[in-house]
């Protein structure tokens, strides 16, 4: 029998059926990958605990919109029981549009707390013109975001550096301070009064673009630090980049390496006892080879995945 047709109806071809279900995998395959890497560094560094009352910090942009989404995923299914409360900073940009995180989270039904501070007028009143403005603003945004914790009664800061931003501040770190000294996943803040969390340690900025772009995060673009494009990190980000181009993988060996420190094959006495070394006659694997090279593995380091929709 013939199908009858009305002028209304449509019907979808096979390739874009297709073509929408390897989407959907993906997506489901990146949301899965998201939650495994943050929860493996939750893990890993012990970063919640049981009725800990955790404040993210909510910029706007595309790390925090993630840390947020996923913290949520992972609180919900958690085996133990905390709480989270996003907070925002609104410095005062002109043309900020403060109505959308609060629409935002309400709908989402998160605890939140919007801390109104005009440091956008100080730092421009203070810094020069074409001046870096990124350290005065971070040292006012720190000072409040400690006090609002207190306030709130919170336990833990989590903030939304990812993978990307921890070598950036590494290689910031070697090739302008001198020290081989990155960004760590938990540390106590520099005022000593609170513990600061980064949940998205193992997560790649491009997956975060991607969930982002997948979530449609009402997006806030900064016009103070973000908008200054010769950056030393903005020069490092696009050195790693380029990295990651021309040998695929190369990122995430070198976030390995910082899980993976030998004090004795560096060159800083204050962290290993140089002048005692004395001989033990105990084989070491770790001991000095004298004159061989350093052998690496040969195989093919991971490419990046390419999604091929013709087929």
């Amino acid at each position: 029998m013939s199908a009858v047709w009305t002028e209304n109806e449509t019907v979808t071809p096979p390739q874009e059926v297709r073509i929408d279900a390897k989407i959907e995998r993906e997506t489901h395959k990146l949301e899965k990958r998201l939650c495994r890497q943050v929860g493996q560094a939750i893990i890993d560094y012990n970063m919640i605990e049981e009725g800990d009352r955790v404040m993210v910090c909510l910029s706007g942009g595309k790390d925090s919109y993630g840390l947020l989404d996923i913290l949520l995923k992972l609180q919900a299914r958690a085996p133990i029981s905390f709480e989270l409360i996003a907070v925002n900073l609104d410095q005062k940009q002109p043309g900020f549009p403060d109505h959308i995180l609060p629409d935002y989270l309400k709908k989402l039904g998160v605890q939140f707390h919007i801390e109104t501070q005009d440091t956008y007028s100080i730092v421009k009143k203070v810094v020069p013109e074409g001046k870096t403005m990124c350290s005065l603003c971070s040292r006012l945004r720190r000072g409040i975001l400690y006090r609002v914790a207190d306030e709130l009664k919170i336990t833990k800061i989590a903030l939304g550096h990812h993978r990307d931003d921890m070598l950036q501040t590494f290689f910031l770190n070697m090739f302008f301070g001198g020290k081989l000294k990155g960004m760590p996943p938990k540390l106590v803040s520099d005022d000593g009064g609170h513990i600061v969390i980064r949940p998205l340690a193992n997560v790649a900025e491009k997956d975060l673009i991607r969930w982002a772009e997948h979530r449609q995060f009402p997006i806030i673009p900064c016009n103070l630090c973000g908008s200054q494009e010769h950056l030393q990190r903005k020069q490092i980000g696009n050195m790693l980049r380029d990295w990651e181009k021309q040998y695929p993988g190369r990122t995430e060996t070198m976030l390995t390496s910082l899980q993976n420190v030998v004090p004795s094959h560096l060159m800083d006495h204050k962290h290993y006892d140089f002048k005692n070394i004395k001989v033990t006659g105990v084989p070491d694997a770790d001991g000095d080879k004298v004159f061989d090279e350093e052998e690496f593995p040969t195989t093919t380091l991971p490419g990046l995945q390419v999604l091929n929709f013709a087929a």
